[in-house]
């Protein structure tokens, strides 16, 4: 009967999480006695679950309909710390499988430029090198994630608004060299200011992120460059959502501190099972007309933070202030490390980073609570 029951707790979902109680490791136990009387014991995030009540109902429910069962008891438990982390990465897998529905290319190759703070230029980074990966040809698309911190039209030189035809937005487009620009940003958006405030909260700006993925015109499409705002909360969590595809650039400083905090995004990116293509450093050191180089910002942090990861590091961008006056008056410019960098982004395979610390745990998870998954 033990059987029986257990496959009828897979019924009892948990409702925050859209899973249901025996994936989710939270069946710690099931005892049936003699008399057909059955103790369910669940183990919980935190002892005072919200959901608790529901959960026992469910449980009553299910377990009450199995043939030959008497009383039903429930009890509850509160998960280790290593149960929470199994539950949150079977949660976050389970999330990859509710990918928004969007009109981007299966063949469009998504870059989501990220770092765990402001100020590394992130937005130079983007803009700079969709121009690069224009000039040879490609049709590129800039989305501006960073609702409220906005910068990629000024620094890709369009003050257009984007405009709906049959409940699709269309893109602002700009020819660059052989190559097609598509940017979409809420400065496009009709009733923004490049100088007002915009107020949202977190599902909101998760919400404006999943219109400019589900409701635009993108294709035809070869990159899609994701400009994403500083830090490791609400858009960074709902991309890994939305578009699991994605790739993920982390923008770093020479700076220790700098190299520190863009870690954080790796390993945020990593538990949504994002793949970390490389590192970008950015404004290594300033080269004066006379040839000599001054690391402003110190030495190092891109290589460091690579090594760390387990990824390569694709380029180190010089500090040259034509970087900032092109971004300025929208003309990015040419400088020739980042066509270094969108050459190899074209034409080198990135070798993919090391994801021991993500899949590979939730499958040992998934083995030691179910037996060996079966190879095919």
């Amino acid at each position: 009967m033990e059987a029986a029951v257990r496959r009828a707790l897979v019924d009892v979902i948990d409702p925050e999480l859209g899973d249901n109680v025996v994936a989710l490791g939270m069946v710690h136990r099931v005892d049936v006695d003699d008399a057909g009387d059955v103790d369910v014991t669940l183990a919980l995030t935190t002892a005072g679950c919200p959901l608790r009540a529901q959960l026992m109902r469910d449980v009553r429910e299910r377990v009450g309909a199995v043939e030959g069962v008497g009383d039903v008891r429930v009890h509850f438990g509160e998960m280790t710390a290593e149960q929470k982390r199994s539950l949150m990465q079977r949660a976050r897998w389970k999330a990859r499988e509710n990918a928004v529905d969007t009109d981007i290319p299966a063949t469009t190759r998504v870059l989501a430029v990220s770092s765990g703070k402001g100020g590394v230029g992130k937005s130079s980074v983007t803009s700079n090198l969709a121009v690069q990966l224009a000039v040879r040809g490609l049709t590129v698309g800039v989305l501006d994630a960073d609702i409220g911190g906005f910068s990629i039209p000024r620094m890709l030189g369009l003050d257009g608004r984007v405009e709906a035809v049959d409940g699709k937005m269309l893109p602002l487009e700009k020819a660059v060299g052989a190559g097609r620009l598509k940017v979409v940003s809420m400065g496009s958006i009709e009733g923004s200011a490049e100088d007002e405030a915009v107020m949202l909260r977190g599902l909101m700006l998760n919400r404006a992120v999943q219109h400019f993925l589900e409701d635009v015109r993108w294709a035809p499409l070869d990159y899609l460059l994701i400009d994403m705002p500083p830090g490791t909360s609400d858009i960074q969590m709902g991309l890994a959502r939305m578009l699991p595809r994605a790739e993920v650039l982390i923008v770093t400083t020479p700076a220790l501190a700098a190299q520190n905090v863009a870690a954080r995004a790796a390993d945020m990116a990593r538990k949504g099972y994002l793949r970390v293509a490389g590192v970008v450093e950015n404004m290594s050191a300033f080269v004066c007309d006379h040839g000599e180089s001054y690391p402003l910002f110190g030495r190092g942090g891109g290589e460091r933070l690579a090594a760390q990861l387990g990824v390569p590091l694709l380029a180190s961008i010089p500090l040259d202030p034509s970087v900032a006056a092109g971004g300025d008056v929208g003309r990015p410019g040419a400088m020739e490390a980042f066509a270094a960098l969108a050459e190899r982004l074209v034409d080198e395979a990135v070798p993919a980073a090391d994801m021991a610390g993500c899949s590979a745990r939730l499958l040992d998870d998934v083995e030691a609570r179910l037996g060996p998954v079966p190879s095919t």
